[in-house]
């Protein structure tokens, strides 16, 4: 009886009620119509909800979304189709879509009645805010009959995920500073199969790999002359980005840890745009061992879209990755975060002399809106004594490195690790 009272409406249990008291008065007082009046008051609420409680309709539920891939803050249009699969028309439906609580409210539509084979849409648009999984569905459906003596909620269909990727940033044409192939490390498309047949000769240029050196030529020409592949090359880039969950602050979006997902995931579209063959460097792409296969931009955003922050030890097993990656050469863009000294002390030991090696450090305090201390930022604005530690150390190991807060935007830290003035101290540093 509990069961069945609940698919009853507010107007459902006032028939019953009605009809009750009608009934009891018409017998109690002799009036006979008055009993039947009771009589029907009360039997459509009931009849209305032994209807309620058939099997439910045979609905077919069918989601699509355009454009199919979006980034946080971006918006896709989302179309539900609902279908009647079964024989018969179905009661009077009221469909609700269930979305995540970051996706907004809950769009709502009256279906109506659906005949045999019949279909009805619902469209409506949603804009992520923040990155990752996110569930459209499933589609809650409301029965009520021609009356509205009675209702029922049934779930149709299953839901369907949506991955919304991290954002990512245009950094312009800019290359980032190098010293030179050699410097960057090489991966070559094809290897050559012919020896010295399948090489050329060129003039030495600054940052060349001094292995490459031809001295026959040199000694021909009189000038620094190096063996060249006629084969194309990529150059490596590694892109690290720090996972300790203890070393960000902040909340949702502007978190100091989804400012290091942007930049990263906006450094590996760049670099792969200029050429690199990347390597992104997280928890979720590093095992037991680095990775030696670089990975695509395609790629990299989908494993960015679902990065989450790790334990603190999770920092030591992408550095050991890093080391085995750089050792034959390449550039190395690290986003960290200002915490644990020791820890960004053996990440500034990758860099190799005459490497190109650029660090982002987050002030993560400016993150979660505490007051900075006396040190400053490239731009002028206080920083965290910490965070300003952290910069001198990695400059200190020959990085161009900059400081990053709140209100840094991505665009502006990749500038700013490869301005002039920043270059000039990495120079010394590294001399």
């Amino acid at each position: 009886m509990r069961r069945f009272g609940e698919v009853l409406t507010t107007r459902g249990r006032a028939f019953c009620s009605a009809g009750i008291t009608l009934m009891v008065c018409g017998y109690v007082l002799g009036f006979r119509d008055l009993t039947r009046v009771g009589v029907l008051l009360l039997g459509l609420p009931l009849l209305a909800g032994l209807l309620a409680r058939r099997r439910p309709p045979g609905l077919v539920v069918t989601r699509t979304s355009d454009p199919v891939q979006i980034s946080a803050g971006e918006a896709t249009t989302v179309t539900t189709t609902v279908a009647n699969g079964g024989h018969r028309s179905t009661p009077l439906m009221l469909a609700e879509e269930q979305l995540d609580h970051v996706l907004g409210e809950r769009p709502r539509v009256l279906l109506g009645s659906l005949g045999a084979g019949e279909r009805r849409a619902l469209t409506y648009a949603v804009r992520p805010p923040l990155r990752g999984r996110h569930l459209l569905g499933p589609l809650t459906v409301q029965l009520r009959d021609p009356f509205g003596l009675s209702q029922r909620f049934v779930e149709a269909g299953e839901p369907t995920e949506v991955l919304v990727l991290p954002r990512v940033y245009p950094l312009g044409g800019n290359r980032p500073p190098g010293t030179g192939v050699g410097a960057e490390g090489e991966i070559p498309f094809m290897v050559a199969l012919h020896g010295e047949d399948d090489q050329s000769i060129r003039e030495y240029r600054d940052g060349d790999d001094l292995r490459r050196i031809h001295w026959p030529a040199t000694a021909r020409t009189g000038e620094l002359m190096v063996r060249q592949e006629d084969r194309p090359a990529r150059r490596r880039a590694i892109v690290l980005l720090d996972p300790r969950v203890d070393a960000h602050a902040g909340v949702g979006i502007g978190s100091s840890f989804e400012w290091a997902v942007s930049a990263a995931a906006s450094m590996v579209v760049h670099l792969s745009g200029l050429g690199y063959a990347v390597h992104l460097l997280t928890p979720e792409t590093v095992g037991d061992g680095p990775d030696a296969l670089p990975i695509d931009p395609a790629q990299a955003l989908a494993v960015l879209a679902v990065a989450e922050p790790d334990t603190g030890l999770a920092l030591a097993r992408l550095t050991r990755a890093a080391l085995g990656l750089l050792s034959g050469g390449g550039l190395l863009v690290a986003v960290l975060a200002a915490h644990d000294e020791s820890a960004l002390r053996s990440v500034a030991t990758l860099r190799h002399p005459g490497a190109t090696a650029l660090g982002m450090v987050l002030d993560t305090g400016s993150f979660a809106g505490r007051p900075a201390g006396g040190g400053a930022d490239a731009g002028g604005g206080a920083v965290a004594p910490e965070a300003a530690r952290a910069v001198d150390l990695l400059r200190g190991a020959g990085w161009r490195a900059t400081t990053v807060t709140r209100d840094d935007t991505v665009e502006h830290a990749w500038s700013q690790v490869g301005s002039r003035r920043d270059a000039q101290v990495a120079l010394g540093a590294s001399r």
